[in-house]
């Protein structure tokens, strides 16, 4: 029986792709399989994951004939997968040498159904240590109740599907695909709904995952329109927790954490495109206009002043253009 199944999506990261296999080899165990998807790679990508398949025990590779994006491509991972246990890992990142079968220990000690783990940031030569906004340690408690409260960084907030460990019962439940085609900000909804559906998790201290920031194909780095993708990612939110059982708890944080996403986008408007900054503005407004508005006007209340101010100009944007079509 297969104990882990580990999914890697790879796109364009044939400088990088070499740390990350020589990772996997350092992760290797009998009982583990690596399932390599290659979103379309057009750059040498995909000769590296073939090699992979003959070197590496473990390896299988799947290949799209036509770039999907990464919510797509962790699909296509999650479909094959056979393991007992879900691990993802990007294609530009790395691991620390035995941290799988270090990690799959520690969970199956606790018994629950998902492990969250912080994690080493590493941007050039510079390395910095980022935690899961969760107090406890070791401990198993209720994924729900680790949404709130809503004015501060909680477990929703560090979204990085490759930041822990997943028990197969959550994929035979449905909740570890993501919503295909979204191109960023995938892991939104997703983590919500893990928070919001699962019965238990925890968190561990492992810090060996090694994420890579500031690579130039990175989507972060790239001001087009596949950025905009986070306004989709954050209207599911949105959507999925107005159905909710405990709607009116949970949509304070919903609405909070959407507007400081569009905050950022819009404080960093010069990245992008004209054309695409133009659509930015609009689309932004309109979510404002949208969102459920006694909750928002709570939150901007709540909001320091600049961020405030920027998010209040963009929502009476949304009022004018809602009038001007009315007249």
């Amino acid at each position: 029986m297969v104990k882990l199944s580990v999914i890697v999506p790879f796109h364009n990261v044939r400088p990088y792709a070499p740390d990350t296999l020589r990772s996997l080899r350092a992760n290797t165990r009998e009982d583990f399989e690596f399932v390599l998807v290659d979103d379309c790679s057009t750059d040498g990508t995909a000769d590296l994951l073939r090699r992979a398949q003959d070197d590496i025990e473990g390896v299988v590779v799947h290949r799209h004939e036509r770039n999907a994006g990464l919510a797509t491509a962790r699909n296509t991972g999650l479909d094959a997968a056979r393991g007992e246990y879900i691990a993802f890992l990007d294609g530009d990142d790395w691991l620390a040498p035995g941290h799988y079968a270090g990690l799959l220990a520690r969970t199956e000690a606790l018994g629950c159904a998902f492990v969250r783990t912080d994690h080493v940031q590493v941007t050039g030569t510079s390395r910095t240590v980022h935690r899961v906004p969760h107090g406890l340690r070791g401990v198993v408690g209720d994924p729900r109740a680790a949404i709130l409260p809503a004015g501060r960084t909680t477990s929703v907030d560090y979204a990085y599907a490759w930041a822990g460990l997943y028990h197969r019962s959550l994929l035979d439940r449905g909740l570890l695909h993501f919503t295909d085609g979204l191109r960023t900000a995938e892991d939104r909804p997703w983590i919500w709904r893990l928070h919001r559906e699962a019965d238990s998790f925890a968190v561990l201290g492992d810090l060996g995952h090694f994420y890579r920031r500031g690579v130039a194909s990175s989507l972060t780095r790239i001001g087009d329109e596949r950025q905009l993708d986070f306004i989709k990612a954050y209207d599911q939110v949105l959507s999925d927790t107005a159905a909710d059982r405990d709607a009116d708890t949970l949509m304070p944080k919903a609405v909070r954490t959407y507007c400081a996403v569009i905050f950022h986008h819009i404080n960093s408007v010069g990245k992008f495109e004209p054309s695409v900054a133009r659509t930015l503005r609009t689309l932004c407004s309109a979510a404002l206009g949208n969102m459920p508005q006694r909750v928002l006007d709570d939150v901007l209340d709540s909001m320091d002043t600049g961020r405030a101010t920027v998010l209040r100009r963009l929502r009476r944007r949304s009022a004018t253009a809602e009038g001007a079509t009315a007249a």
